[in-house]
């Protein structure tokens, strides 16, 4: 016994860098959102940090902002029409080149994840001139279409993991007695895939509900979203909404999370059964 305990007290000793190093990583990286919680408390005229005094001041102001409540709609409208079309193409997708035996399939696949590679400003010009041609800019359509090509990538890797898990016998055999293909995988495979699509379906909302890069590109006026009017409110003043804003997606991202991971987990006891 005692021999167990001196082992468990030498790895425990022989990690301790490797715990510290994670701990140092994970404080830098909620130090900004540790600092810009308490300053959406703050009822100054400015942004400060710490806060005085404390107040739900803030929070009011934003709900009585015509501007960043037209913001706010335009980027649940966006985040949730961009998961809808993202998951359906990227399950699509992913199914696809989970089934499919050609040749050129790395190619393709290495394709349909660019835009997680190619830098996101470099999209942004390209669909900033494309969209001028198309008269898309300013437009939720255009912003619909934007996100979902940065969404799908997520959605592939979420949906091919998932099916991965899956043994496809199943659906054959539905094939086998009378099914169509499609209805074979919307009574057989999506269901037991289904958490793995809900999975992807929040990190497709997250993405478009966090892009702020393209945004700044092709929406405004009617249709800005609220990175495009936090940026444009940094540049002209410095709003304390801003904090109370970022706050809000903070937790809504948080949401998403949990959700993703809830489901990911419950997909992955599922291939285990």
């Amino acid at each position: 016994m005692n021999r167990s305990f001196s082992h468990l007290g030498v790895q425990l000793a022989r990690r301790a860098w490797l715990y510290l190093v994670v701990a140092a990583t994970m404080l830098f990286l909620l130090t900004p959102t540790l600092i810009v919680l308490p300053m959406s408390l703050s009822d100054a005229r400015y942004l400060s940090f710490p806060p005085k005094p404390l107040s739900l001041q803030p929070f009011f102001n934003y709900l009585a902002s015509v501007e960043w409540r037209a913001a706010t709609q335009v980027s649940l409208i966006t985040a949730t029409l961009t998961m809808l079309l993202a998951t359906t193409l990227g399950t699509a997708a992913a199914y696809a080149l989970h089934n499919s035996q050609q040749r050129y399939l790395g190619v393709l696949r290495g394709l349909m994840m660019a835009p997680m590679i190619v830098p996101s400003i470099f999209t942004a010009i390209g669909l900033f001139f494309i969209y001028a041609r198309l008269d898309l800019n300013n437009s939720i359509p255009g912003l619909v279409l934007a996100h979902t090509l940065l969404a799908l990538p997520y959605v592939i890797i979420n949906v091919g993991a998932g099916l991965k898990s899956y043994d496809m016998t199943q659906e054959h055999a539905a094939c086998i007695l009378g099914a169509s293909r499609l209805r074979a995988f919307v009574d057989v495979t999506l269901p037991q895939i289904r958490f793995s699509v809900i999975a992807a379906a929040m990190f497709a909302f997250a993405v478009s509900l966090d892009e702020a890069v393209i945004s700044l590109f092709i929406s405004g006026g009617d249709s800005a979203t609220l990175t495009k009017r936090m940026f444009s409110s940094l540049r002209s003043e410095i709003d304390p909404l801003i904090a109370v804003v970022a706050t809000l997606m903070t937790l809504l991202s948080i949401v998403m999370l949990a959700i993703s991971l809830t489901a990911q987990r419950r997909a992955q006891k599922r291939a285990r059964a």
